[in-house]
């Protein structure tokens, strides 16, 4: 693992790495804030997934979680989104390829070499970080905005025991019935839409749910409203009764100044469930 940088914040340790990854055959780059309570001993964690022709860098950078990361005691994980390098398949559009991994693991060429997101944010990048820092394994907790929300909720159903605490920023709620998905599934997983279903929010919360508490914000200014389809899982919520806080924000948009509005209380929804 190469250390790109490490930056002393909010009393913690801003770092950002680089590593070869078993998952995706590639180098990948994250971002990890470290708490300075993590000097002392392993914290709990949290992951953070981005959205479209996202890196590691833009929650990092924009959405002010590491302020109240620190108070809580709590480390922040930033995986990129998606394979790159030489090599790795792409495509002309902002919404597919590189920046657009959607947080599956391709079966379809040509991504099925290098496409392998949920194999590397599952696997992969956690056996890294918790062979290198001070982190309670038994204490993860997941995150994301947009289709980092879609693979939030996802990896999260998928994954029951894994994390304590789930919640979403502006979520891709249905991508199997929205152009935000449909697309990606049919290049990723092929066109048989029985395999979609695995990874779709809104059909795996009516199937399974979570085994624990969800927090979901959406903008009720997102133009995005049509592609992210948060009614769809709001009405899957209600009919499993599933411990959860849905909300529609009055006036916010899709942008990070929403999911930094917000972040405060996701980080300490959080922190409840991690330090319980």
């Amino acid at each position: 693992m190469e250390v790109v940088s490490e930056t002393c914040c909010f009393d913690g340790v801003q770092g950002v790495y680089r590593h070869p990854s078993k998952a995706t055959g590639t180098e990948m780059t994250f971002g990890l804030f470290m708490p300075q309570e993590a000097q002392h001993g392993p914290v709990p964690i949290l992951w953070f997934l981005s959205g479209l022709t996202c890196t590691h860098e833009n929650a990092m950078i924009k959405a002010g979680a590491q302020c109240w990361a620190a108070e809580a005691g709590i480390a922040l994980a930033y995986p990129d989104t998606s394979p790159r390098g030489h090599g790795v398949a792409d495509d002309e559009s902002y919404d597919l390829g590189l920046g657009a991994g959607f947080y599956v693991d391709a079966t379809q060429a040509p991504w099925a070499p290098h496409f392998m997101m949920e194999s590397y944010v599952i696997r992969d990048l956690p056996d890294l970080i918790m062979s290198n820092f001070q982190i309670d394994e038994d204490r993860q907790a997941i995150t994301g905005h947009s289709m980092g929300g879609h693979g939030a909720l996802t990896l999260g159903m998928r994954h029951p025991g894994r994390f304590r605490s789930l919640s979403a920023f502006a979520p891709i709620c249905n991508p199997m019935a929205s152009d935000w998905g449909r697309k990606q599934m049919t290049a990723y997983l092929g066109p048989d839409e029985t395999a979609w279903s695995a990874h779709d929010a809104s059909a795996l919360m009516a199937d399974r749910g979570f085994d624990g508490p969800i927090l979901v914000d959406t903008g009720a200014a997102d133009s995005n409203m049509d592609l992210l389809r948060p009614e769809t899982l709001a009405q899957a919520i209600a009919a499993r009764r599933q411990q959860a806080t849905w909300r529609l924000q009055p006036g916010y948009d899709h942008s990070y100044f929403f999911v930094a509005s917000f972040m405060e209380e996701h980080i300490a929804f959080h922190a409840e469930a991690l330090w319980a």
